[in-house]
């Protein structure tokens, strides 16, 4: 922030400048030249509210006025079309809470929580320092609602790995870089804070050559006593800062978010990322779960973007309260932080308590014993402004609802039509060659070596791993499962779901897609469906079909989880991917929960018999539009197989109850890859072979029955003499058996006819050779 001095006569604190709003003439330029990342018109209207009050801003009103009217912290051109579109979806019941993350009823007196967030523009310009701090602020989300943390899911998107470092745009990283430096800071603060990584995908695209996508998702747990509000209960409770301390890393954070990354970022925008600090994070989580369980924190916010402005503002105007904040008591790391530095310093590991009068020395003696710093800064008080205190004279003050409040904008929009096209013919010869391709893509190479380097089975919960099958031959799973409690058999499971390339032919439709895609993960794995949380990566809002693909992306997703019977109750949006080489597709990531009502009855993806009957579950559909075959040879966008939400949804509980009932002994969904890609998984898994007449799967020829991936499907393996029970179990519903489980290779026919034959455990080893080697 840049300004003119105080004069002698100020009746402002030491450190605290005044800002000329009110005399400037050119707003835009004002704007930058204080870093402020305001609008022209944003600007006119906090000049008009000083008019009002007679009097110029202080440097530390205005800063932190920009974090919470910065896009990412206020949600100003997205919070309209969330509200209408998720509309029912985060009802009573079952859904406890809907703040810092979603809370979800789990059984008697126990609840989950759950949140996905992203921390693409960090992991853009400093990887391993953003995805490493992506998790941290995650795992602040679900404590700030009174949840211990106790699984993490890293979806990620990058752009080929084998570009060449002369085609990448000036100041973009190479994708393999970033690859590797996003893992390694995933590994290093997930393992050492003690939480399991138990889901994730790698997806891979020139879209996100320039615009890596890091969201980073996670599920606590906790009593439902224990469950923490967001906001403020009462005036004269005190305002405690608790956890690491303040420096200058992050300064910013949210004004760098809510724009498009430039040719210059990876260099000026480096001290915009925060600096993790998972040493801190493990007891700093600890403290603050005993101060929960034992009654001492009557409300509680995270401090992530926006720093202790944001945190602190939300708190209380979410209580209809006031607030006096102390910026000199703040512990600072670095101590010649100038006041506005402070307010809205987004250094990690910090929370904000508010505690009663009568509690504060129970909680510092609390955060003492685990060697945690924790600090009262403030009060609330009643009434609705902000009064900011620096060295006993003031700093700032603001009416709450004018600071956190930003008018939503009315932006413009356009829909477009879905992409439609004819499918491209499959060659019918040369399937072999055909399932290698589909098999040895990078979309679904193994991810063995990135999923060894994260500790998933940390806090003893996990007992479903990611990697399903035997230890010599483990392959991909659709789900992980967790028993959060020993002393009952009801279990949570856990799964990632996107599809860009769907949505990049139709966002509505893509959307739909990636709802029934995390709905068969979940039903892979005998959980029933039961909540959501969203990350929704888009680029520029301010272009009309952007936002236009925003709003029939949220409107597929609703409609899928109506379908499907999901809760809907947290999520994020990430704005402005994009910058040098284009923006990104339409990007809904999601990380979705099923629950089992007993552990025991969970199903893996890896083929256990020989002699056991294979099935197809479901509908073929030969579109490829979306495919991985559609992207591998860069065929022009075809049509989008069909949705059915509901459809799948009785499917999936045909499925459930075969699990339960001990006939379904594999199931795996068919996706990215289509049924080449899902009966090698299963049979590499398990070290065996199959027997498969892919004339079964009722469409044209055995090379689109190979590679088309819809509509929602699954092959399973039926226990040897329960396919007549099984077959009943789904009376009136699409099935086919396919086949047979076998000790050999993998034979493939057509009407009989051999087509192709596959050596499962040669080609396993140069699947198992992992990303590009």
């Amino acid at each position: 922030m840049g300004g003119v001095g105080r004069s002698p006569a100020s009746p402002w604190a030491p450190g605290v400048e005044v800002l000329p709003l009110r005399a400037a003439l050119d707003l835009r330029a004002f704007s930058s030249s204080h870093g402020l990342g305001l609008s022209s018109s944003e600007l006119a209207r906090i000049r008009a509210h000083y008019r009002g009050l007679g009097r110029d801003p202080t440097d530390v009103e205005l800063a932190g006025l920009s974090q919470s009217w910065s896009e990412h912290c206020s949600y100003k051109s997205s919070k309209r079309w969330l509200q209408r579109g998720f509309r029912g979806l985060a009802a009573r019941p079952r859904v406890l809470g809907t703040g810092d993350a979603g809370v979800m009823a789990f059984e008697d007196g126990f609840a989950y929580a759950l949140r996905i967030e992203s921390h693409n523009h960090p992991s853009a310009v400093e990887p391993y320092g953003g995805a490493a701090t992506g998790i941290g602020g995650i795992l602040r989300d679900v404590l700030a609602v009174g949840a211990k943390p106790i699984a993490l899911a890293d979806p990620l998107f990058f752009g080929p790995l084998g570009t060449p470092i002369g085609d990448l745009p000036n100041g973009v990283h190479a994708p393999r870089y970033l690859l590797d430096q996003v893992v390694a800071g995933i590994r290093d603060y997930g393992n050492r804070v003690g939480v399991p990584t138990v889901s994730g995908s790698i997806g891979f695209d020139p879209a996100y050559t320039t615009n890596p996508l890091v969201n980073v998702g996670c599920v606590g747990f906790l009593p439902r006593s224990q469950l923490r509000p967001n906001r403020a209960q009462r005036a004269g409770n005190r305002v405690v800062l608790a956890g690491g301390l303040t420096g200058r890393d992050g300064i910013g954070g949210v004004a760098f978010a809510s724009r498009e990354l430039t040719e210059r970022s990876t260099e000026s925008e480096r001290g915009h990322v925060q600096l993790g600090d998972p040493i801190m994070k493990e007891p700093l989580i600890h403290a603050c779960l005993e101060a929960f369980g034992r009654g001492l924190v009557q409300g509680v916010k995270d401090l992530g973007g926006g720093g202790l402005a944001t945190a602190s503002g939300e708190l209380a105007h979410a209580g209809h309260l006031g607030l006096v904040v102390h910026l000199d008591r703040v512990p600072l790391r670095e101590p010649d932080l100038r006041p506005w530095e402070i307010w809205i310093s987004e250094s990690q590991e910090r929370m904000l308590l508010e505690v009663r009068p009568g509690d504060l020395r129970s909680v510092f003696d609390i955060f003492r014993r685990y060697d945690v710093p924790a600090t009262e800064v403030g009060q609330f008080v009643p009434g609705e402004d902000e009064r900011l205190v620096y060295r006993g004279r003031p700093a700032g003050q603001l009416s709450l609802p004018f600071r956190v409040e930003p008018r939503l904008l009315t932006r413009a929009r356009h829909a477009r039509a879905p992409k439609r096209g004819r499918s491209p013919a499959v060659p019918d010869d040369h399937l072999n060659s055909l399932l290698l391709a589909q098999v040895l893509s990078n979309d679904c190479r193994s991810r063995e070596s990135v999923i060894r380097v994260y500790d998933h089975e940390v806090q003893g919960q996990t007992v479903i791993k990611p990697l399903h099958g035997r230890p010599e031959s483990p392959s991909h799973g659709d789900a992980a499962v967790l028993r959060p409690r020993s002393e009952s058999t009801r279990a949570i499971a856990v799964t990632v779901a996107s599809q860009p390339w769907a949505c990049r032919s139709s966002p509505r439709a893509g959307a739909i897609w990636t709802v029934e895609e995390a709905a068969r993960n979940l039903y892979s794995v005998g959980a029933r469906p039961d909540a959501f949380t969203d990350c929704l990566n888009f680029g520029n809002p301010q272009d009309p079909r952007v936002l236009g693909d925003f709003v029939e992306t949220i409107a597929g997703l609703a409609q899928g989880a109506r379908g499907l019977g999901f809760a809907v109750p947290s999520g994020n949006v990430s704005f402005y991917n994009s910058g040098p080489g284009g923006g990104i597709p339409p990007t809904p990531v999601l990380m979705a929960t099923g629950i089992l009502a007993d552990y025991r009855s969970a199903v893996t993806s890896d083929l256990k018999e020989s002699g056991d009957s294979i099935y197809l579950v479901g509908r073929s559909d030969p579109a490829l539009g979306g495919s991985l075959y559609e992207r591998r040879l860069g065929l022009a966008a075809g049509s989008l197989p069909a949705t059915g939400p509901t459809r799948v949804r009785r499917l999936g509980e045909a499925l459930v109850t075969s699990a339960v009932r001990g006939t379904l002994r594999a199931a795996h969904d068919i996706s990215d890859g289509g049924l080449a890609v899902t009966l090698f998984e299963m049979a590499a898994g398990g070290g065996l072979g199959f027997s498969v007449e892919l004339s079964g799967t009722g469409l044209s020829g055995p090379g689109v029955s190979l590679v088309a991936e819809g509509s929602s499907r699954w092959m399973v393996e039926v226990r040897q003499g329960s396919d007549t029970a099984f077959e009943r179990t789904f009376r009136g519903l699409p099935i086919a058996r396919l086949g047979e489980v076998t000790e050999g290779p993998g034979m493939l026919t057509w009407k009989g006819r051999r087509v192709g034959r596959v050596d499962v455990a040669s080609l396993y080893e140069r699947w198992r050779a992992g990303l590009d080697r």
